[in-house]
This record gives structure tokens, C-alpha cells and sequence, in this order.
């Protein structure tokens, strides 16, 4: 997957923002990235424009070889659809489904059967085969996380997108789920938003965003790196905005 030079651009004239400034980025297949900056960045921008949520100003989305641009809105429906997994900080879970009914979901709206050796595969994968009976109120928040998890692997995409799966996580259930996403690397791309260092440490790459521009990325990260990038960014975006407000 990469995004070559794309800017998004909210309202018109004087009141236009600027949420991306032309990012141009680079995801390896198979590889773990966390995607992080200071509030404001515009990660959640890159996160909608790179999973086709959104279309960019200009710039261009290439995901699984294929250009989002020219593509129409069922086109992106579908791509969305086959080809992207999603897992947010709400799980999403329809409350009246079981757990295996709720990863069958994707594939139901897409009009194919599920595949249940596959269904009951990723179940095993997320430790929750022996729940798959059960309904989302007889689960904790981390299982439920991890039949979310499961249901965005369970139609085998080619990029999972994450956004802040752990917020509503405690510490030790976060790092269950954090350790699923890392083993899903490899099959899938995995592109996770986060604001916790910790949580970035559990990718192969951090890349960070700071008023909408690329501004450095590291490798092999550990969580006392990606905080202290993360405090110095902050007080550069700081000073950018101070300086913008006063010219």
C-alpha cells in the first residue's frame, strides 16, 4: 500500500484547513506500522483517506494495486469490503448475534456464504472457539475486542486498519490483543492509529504526522523511543502553530 503526495483539504477560502499537507508513505505487505502524532496531526484523516473512507483533495491512494481514485462508490464499497479489515476502539458487535454469527457478518452483506472452516480457524486464532456460542454481553471487553479482531480477519484482506483498538482496553488485555495484531502481520498488512507508545512499540515501523506532513518514522521501535519522538513533536507542532497564529 502507499499514498503519494496526498492532501485533503476541509472547506474553501479563508476558512479552509488543511488536514494533510501531501503525505507520500509507503507500507511494506505483510508489514506491522503504527501510525501516531500530536492531536491535531491529521491521523485520522490519514486513516480515512488511505482505507478509501474518504477521498483525498489530490494525491493518490494505491491499496493492493489498485488506485482509489478513479474508482466509483461502489467500487470502494467492495474494495472496502474484500480487501480491508476493520478493527476501532467501539467493537462494533451486533448484540443479538453470537460471537461466530457476528465474524460471519462481512460476508453475509457481501452476498457469500461463509466459509466456516475459515470462520472457526480465526476463532481458534483469537482464542475464543470454544465461545463462539456466546453473546457479546457474556464477554469481557478485551474477548470482545478479539471476536473484532477476528471479523476483520476472517474475510483474509489484504490491509487491516486499526484505530486505537486498545482505548477502552486495561493494560494486560491490551497486550493480548496488541500480540493477535502483531501474529496477523505477515498474512495482512496491519496500519494501526494509536496515541499510546507502548502500543506502537508492538509494530515493526512507527511513522509520525505533525500538522499534516510526514515527519519521521522509526524502526524496531521500543516505547521510551516513540515517547520521547512523541514530546518533541509536540513542542515542535507547538511552536509551528504559535508562529502560524502570530505571522
Amino acid at each position: 500500500m502507499r499514498l503519494d503526495a496526498v492532501r485533503k483539504v476541509y472547506g474553501k477560502g479563508g476558512s479552509a484547513v488543511v488536514a494533510l499537507a501531501g503525505v507520500t508513505m509507503r507500507f511494506p505487505s505483510g508489514g506491522f506500522t503504527a501510525v501516531m502524532g500530536p492531536s491535531g496531526s491529521g491521523k485520522s484523516t490519514f486513516l480515512q483517506c488511505a482505507a478509501g473512507l474518504d477521498r483525498p483533495t489530490s494525491g493518490s491512494v494505491v491499496l493492493d494495486g489498485e488506485e482509489l481514485s478513479g474508482m466509483n462508490e461502489n467500487e470502494l464499497t467492495r474494495l472496502r469490503r474484500d480487501r480491508i479489515g476493520f478493527i476501532f476502539q467501539a467493537f462494533n458487535l451486533l448484540p443479538a448475534l453470537t460471537v461466530e454469527q457476528n465474524v460471519t457478518v462481512p460476508q453475509l452483506l457481501a452476498g457469500r456464504r461463509p466459509n466456516k472452516k475459515a470462520i472457526l480457524d480465526v476463532l481458534a486464532r483469537v482464542g475464543l472457539l470454544e465461545r463462539r456460542k456466546h453473546l457479546p454481553a457474556e464477554l469481557s471487553g478485551g474477548q470482545q475486542q478479539r471476536v473484532a479482531i477476528a471479523r476483520a480477519l476472517a474475510t483474509r484482506p489484504a490491509v487491516v486498519f486499526a484505530d486505537e483498538p486498545t482505548g477502552a482496553l486495561d493494560t494486560r488485555t491490551a497486550a493480548q490483543v496488541l500480540g493477535l495484531l502483531r501474529e496477523s502481520a505477515g498474512q495482512q498488512t496491519v496500519v494501526m492509529v494509536t496515541h499510546d507508545p507502548v502500543a506502537a512499540s508492538y509494530a515493526d515501523r512507527v511513522v509520525f504526522l505533525a500538522d499534516g506532513q510526514f515527519v519521521g518514522e522509526l524502526h524496531a521501535p521500543t516505547a521510551d523511543a516513540v515517547a520521547e519522538r512523541m514530546t518533541h513533536l509536540g513542542a515542535w507542532a507547538d511552536r509551528v502553530r504559535s508562529t502560524a497564529g502570530g505571522a
